[in-house]
């Protein structure tokens, strides 16, 4: 009995250790940023300017605005939670083809951007702030706000927020909590710093909204987007790409068809 509660105790502590380190160094285990040299020269095909957001605390934030040559609107694009704008901007040429201009943002910490990630309202406020600074160049009317990944609960918030035209989702999770314990079920939900929960601002999203999700998802797993589904508007829709996993999407011949459709 001693042995067994001698055991029983150090399997506790050990428990106890990790879910502090889960709760305090969690942003080490949700964002994987590639940080850029200031003087770093991104070489993209096209029309494209580097520009600076500056946020209410004095950090600025580095972003790539992409030109369509004719504009008919443009697509605030959130990235994921690896890399940087080095790499995500490849994805701009696809909605440049379709007249669109893009506008990425780098997160705290990623590519040029100064600062780091501490709390789910920072890199909330963080995104609107950019947001709010295109409105004179870009009225809602003519904005589609898309997130990819991670990017899709800071998507949905501002959406959800504010008046945009459309609202696209690839590969979004239900919640973050939700996908933190799926994924690890010995995890407490309570330990998630960044629930962002998308399954409770959809529903506030009065634009039309449409979700992507490729079925063979390795990263946030499918049914996510089933669960989002049901509350979605009766207009809005879920795409499933088939034979789809979580990177690459964007290239998939069914989801430049149908992304043709809705711009």
């Amino acid at each position: 009995m001693k042995i067994l509660l001698l055991v029983f105790s150090i399997v506790l502590v050990l428990y106890v250790a990790l879910c502090c380190v889960l709760y305090f160094k969690q942003e080490s285990l949700l964002f994987f940023p590639n940080q850029l040299r200031a003087d770093y020269k991104f070489r993209f095909s096209g029309d494209f300017e580097e520009r600076w957001i500056a946020t209410p605390d004095g950090t600025r934030l580095h972003s790539l605005l992409f030109r369509a040559p004719q504009s008919k609107g443009l697509v605030f694009y959130l990235h994921g939670n690896g890399g940087a704008l080095d790499s995500w901007g490849d994805a701009a040429a696809t909605y440049t083809r379709l007249g669109y201009d893009v506008f990425m943002l780098d997160y705290r910490g990623y590519g040029k951007s100064e600062g780091k990630i501490t709390s789910q309202q920072q890199l909330l406020s963080d995104v609107q702030t950019a947001y709010q600074q295109l409105l004179p160049e870009y009225p809602e009317s003519q904005t589609v706000i898309l997130g990819y990944s991670v990017g899709t609960g800071p998507a949905t918030w501002l959406a959800a927020q504010q008046r945009p035209k459309l609202l696209i989702l690839q590969a979004p999770y239900f919640s973050l909590r939700d996908l933190a314990t799926h994924l690890y079920p010995f995890v407490p939900g309570f330990l998630v710093r960044y629930p962002l929960p998308t399954n409770e601002l959809i529903k506030q999203v009065k634009a039309p909204v449409v979700l992507f999700h490729g079925d063979h998802d390795e990263v946030i797993y499918y049914e996510s987007s089933l669960k989002l589904k049901a509350l979605l508007k009766p207009e809005d829709r879920l795409i499933v790409l088939p034979g789809e996993g979580h990177n690459g999407m964007t290239d998939s011949p069914l989801y430049q068809r149908e992304l043709a459709k809705l711009l």
